[in-house]
């Protein structure tokens, strides 16, 4: 019913990563142009959507809707037995069952038990976005890490040609300014000025774990709208989605 392979488990790994920041389970939807996966955290203040078409894998074969659930930290656990240059094949099995294999010489089996999904499916929000940046992920990282000195939510600002980013608490202050033509400033689009305060937790943790198969985040946000994260699992159309909601700023 179904069977999918690609060519090294880095996606995988990512993908997992990414999941098990908002959710406990993973329902998995499988059908004929690729397979797909979304859910919100239990305080609806993020959403992860996987996009992952059929033709970015090495081999794909559905004939019909499959959907499947796994506990996350099994999925987490299984994905960490690969190496990086192992293939990875997935398929159903007559049983309540998938198989994962691991191929590079060294070839693995599991057979993994599947369970009831208990959650329904997570609406995806209708949104426009008057800023467009794309990032090196190394600069994105490094600007969280520098404002959680002082602060556990950063304001993002969007002008011009300037991307600035702030935070502040009864420690101090903190304020980073990035230009559209910095070199780790790959694109760079301001339909309008944009600025809205989100949680560091939250972006360092998806940056941390979704990132880990691209160098780059584009990041799409308005003032006081939920900011798009994206990150390219391929070359061929594979990525993850991020959604953020703002939270209140002090200011």
């Amino acid at each position: 019913m179904l069977f999918l392979k690609t060519a090294s488990s880095v996606e995988w790994k990512a993908v997992a990563s990414a999941i098990k920041t908002l959710v406990e389970e993973a329902t998995f939807e499988a059908g004929t142009e690729g397979l797909s996966f979304r859910a919100m955290d239990p305080s609806h203040v993020a959403l992860v959507d996987l996009h992952w078409p059929s033709a970015s894998f090495m081999k794909y074969e559905c004939e019909k809707p499959y959907k499947f659930t796994l506990r996350v930290e099994d999925l987490v656990k299984l994905i960490g037995r690969s190496d990086s240059k192992d293939s990875v094949e997935i398929s159903s099995t007559e049983e309540d069952t998938i198989s994962v294999k691991f191929m590079n010489g060294y070839k693995r089996e599991f057979n993994i038990h599947l369970i009831e999904s208990s959650t329904g499916p997570a609406p995806l929000p209708k949104l426009e976005f008057d800023t467009k940046v794309t990032l090196t992920k190394s600069i994105f990282e490094k600007i969280l890490s520098d404002v959680s000195v002082v602060s556990d939510q950063v304001t993002i600002q969007a002008s011009g040609e300037k991307l600035s980013f702030s935070g502040k608490s009864d420690i101090g202050k903190a304020g980073i300014e990035l230009q559209k033509n910095d070199a780790d400033v790959l694109e760079m689009k301001v339909g309008a000025e944009s600025k809205a305060t989100y949680s560091i937790d939250y972006l360092a943790n998806i940056i941390r774990s979704a990132g880990s198969a691209s160098d780059t985040v584009m990041c799409n946000f308005s003032t006081k709208k939920p900011i798009l994260l994206q990150f390219a699992l391929n070359d061929l159309g594979a990525r993850i989605d991020f959604f953020l909601a703002p939270r209140v700023s002090s200011e």
